[in-house]
């Protein structure tokens, strides 16, 4: 039996990496002979450097850089295999993960450190960066991350602005004076799943500055603060950014790197698969079964996350899809219509989401087992 595991992680319980490692471990228990090619994904959020560097031989490289709160943190991303492209999660530098719940506030977060990882990534010859900026404590519209790659915000009396989101809308004119040729020629793809404008009820602010901690008088400021920092950079840059879809992400990251860096915002999925060239990959293998999973499949999951987008290539190749995930929600069910064969989930028996979270692990490896010894028997 020839198989190809490609799993997204299970958020907080397992890493993509993990459970390609159980699953193998469970196929080669119930089939000794089988032939495993395994393939640890993500989907342009957590586990995105991993995939991509484990996927392409790369290598990763850790640095200290400002935090959201402008702490010191300890940053890691990665470098591809061809030693030009590097990886970055937004979340390592500038992630909500990063602070305590407390201390969460969207007026005060910068983005700062992700500019200085992708600072970082240039000197070590990048050319081109793969991003992921989900999970974000910020709502400074790139404000931080493009102060630290060398671009001046400037008030009415010609001073710089600070860094973070209550800064906004004191800009009156940006400079390019200190921005290097690297960073102005440097490619950047953008892992972005969300259509989310920059303002409005469907905005960043009003739809992810809550989450970071925003009352209603911060999300009025913050409001403001976008729609007046767009506006600049639709008439320094000519570019459509207000509403332009996915300007909203990562509490208006989008908006920045569209107006200020050659910038493109793709599916995360399409990003990552691409550049491991994963659908090479289904295409030559030869492939029995394909099995991947996510900490739990539901209605979002169709639209582009990393399971779906498995299925849709393994109907494309004839292919069989199955789904191994934590959980099943509402709305799963959709998957059929996009190529998935079946879905199980690690569950099982009743019980609370500490113990199976702790049982992850075991769980994994027993599901995978059983539903192997049963393909193993269909085929024998």
């Amino acid at each position: 039996m020839n198989i190809l595991i490609a799993s997204d992680s299970f958020k907080g319980s397992l890493t993509s990496i993990e459970i390609c490692e159980i699953a193998t471990q469970a196929i080669l228990k119930s089939i000794p002979d089988a032939t495993i090619t395994a393939v640890p994904m993500a989907d342009g959020g957590e586990g995105s450097v991993d995939a991509l560097v484990v996927n392409t031989g790369g290598d990763y490289h850790t640095c200290e850089v400002t935090g959201p709160f402008n702490q010191k943190v300890t940053a890691t991303y990665g470098i591809l295999g061809d030693h030009k492209t590097a990886v970055i999660e937004m979340s390592s530098a500038s992630g909500i993960i990063l602070a305590n719940r407390e201390d969460l506030n969207p007026l005060l977060s910068t983005s700062y450190g992700t500019g200085e990882l992708i600072l970082d990534a240039v000197r070590q010859g990048c050319t081109r960066i793969l991003m992921g900026i989900g999970g974000s404590a910020t709502n400074d519209g790139g404000l931080g991350m493009l102060q630290a790659l060398g671009f001046d915000f400037l008030d009415l009396k010609g001073k710089p602005v600070g860094n973070c989101g209550k800064e906004l809308s004191k800009i009156n004119s940006i400079s390019l004076s200190h921005v290097s040729q690297n960073i102005l020629d440097l490619e950047l793809l953008v892992a972005c799943d969300v259509n989310n404008p920059l303002i409005g009820e469907n905005g960043a602010t009003y739809v992810y500055g809550p989450q970071k901690g925003g009352t209603s008088e911060m999300l009025v400021t913050l409001e403001k603060g976008l729609d007046d920092f767009g506006r600049l950079l639709e008439k320094t840059f000519s570019k459509t950014i207000l509403s332009y879809p996915g300007a909203g992400a990562a509490g208006g990251m989008g908006a920045g790197l569209l107006g200020c860096l050659n910038s493109t915002l793709e599916s995360g999925f399409k990003l990552i698969s691409d550049a491991i060239h994963l659908e090479s990959i289904v295409e030559n293998g030869n492939f029995d079964y394909i099995f991947t999973g996510e900490g739990q499949i539901n209605q979002q999951t169709t639209n582009g996350k990393l399971p779906s987008g498995i299925a849709k290539l393994g109907h494309k190749f004839n292919v069989p899809v199955i789904a191994v995930v934590g959980s099943i929600d509402v709305g799963y069910e959709d998957m059929y219509q996009q190529g998935l064969t079946s879905v199980f989930s690690i569950i099982n028996k009743p019980m609370a989401l500490d113990d199976a979270i702790l049982g992850t692990k075991e769980l994994l490896f027993q599901t995978y087992f059983n539903i192997v010894s049963l393909l193993h028997k269909k085929i024998s």
